[in-house]
């Protein structure tokens, strides 16, 4: 299948989705999600494929995030109403308890919105390029409760999402963001050695494997999620491009609409 903004390839039972839009950085606009959360679901119900890996196009980044010029442009046409029905509340969920194991191949930065994906993945793999910044708190929005706490512990992600701060390589390899940190030169050697190993054992046995750990996480990824969900949306509805980004927006002279 033809997509806009990743690309896709089959190597050794193992799916590979590249989110494709390099001179962005790999932002994530909305068509690029909803393209990402497909392929996913695709890859989901292919017999061939036994395990699903995400990189980024380039050297630079595996996402910078959201698209910050989308989001303004949108905040701009839309009312509220009209910008949460475009959006696929389901998707982030989906792609988190996909029933195939994911692999982030982090190949550079993942900033906001892509240190939430990144999160949601089984396990990664970085590089010296890599590093992650959960950016919630810095613009008045909240995310990754329910993805960071299962990868670092509670007490690093509170850290982590509290402060904002940037997580260099080697320390997302210290405390568990990454489970592996090798020379970028060896990034798709040891990503793909781990994702063969995963896609040759036995189906049922890993996909099942899988199912458990999700089901028995406390009260469930969905309660997690769900209780997310609720805040964000009754309690700290999400601040507006114009109020979460106005130095970036100031910067790179976006306008609305």
């Amino acid at each position: 299948m033809a997509y806009d903004h990743i690309l896709t390839e089959i190597e050794d039972g193992v799916g590979i989705i590249t989110l494709n839009r390099p001179d962005k950085l790999n932002a994530m606009n909305r068509k690029l999600g909803q393209e990402l959360h497909q392929e996913v679901r695709r890859m989901d119900a292919d017999d061939d494929i036994g395990c699903i890996v995400i990189t980024g196009a380039g050297e630079r980044a595996f996402s910078a995030g959201g698209d910050i010029q989308e989001q303004l442009s949108d905040d701009a046409k839309y009312s509220d109403a009209e910008l949460a029905s475009l959006r696929d509340e389901r998707q982030d969920y989906e792609i988190a308890t996909s029933a195939k194991p994911t692999i982030g191949m982090m190949n550079g930065l993942a900033y906001g919105g892509a240190a939430v994906l990144s999160s949601s993945l089984d396990m990664r793999i970085g590089c010296e390029g890599t590093r992650f910044r959960f950016l919630a708190a810095a613009y008045g929005r909240i995310n990754s409760t329910w993805t960071l706490p299962n990868q670092v512990g509670w007490p690093m992600a509170k850290e982590l999402l509290f402060s904002a701060r940037v997580v260099e390589a080697e320390e997302a390899y210290r405390i568990g963001l990454l489970n592996h940190l090798v020379p970028r030169a060896q990034l798709r050697t040891k990503t793909m050695e781990i994702a063969r190993m995963i896609a040759a054992n036995h189906r049922g046995s890993v996909l099942g494997v899988k199912a458990l750990l999700l089901r028995q996480l406390g009260e469930g990824l969905e309660a997690q999620w769900a209780i997310e969900q609720n805040y964000t949306k009754n309690v700290l509805p999400g601040a507006q491009a114009k109020d979460a980004f106005p130095e970036f927006i100031a910067r790179k002279g976006l306008k609305a609409g």
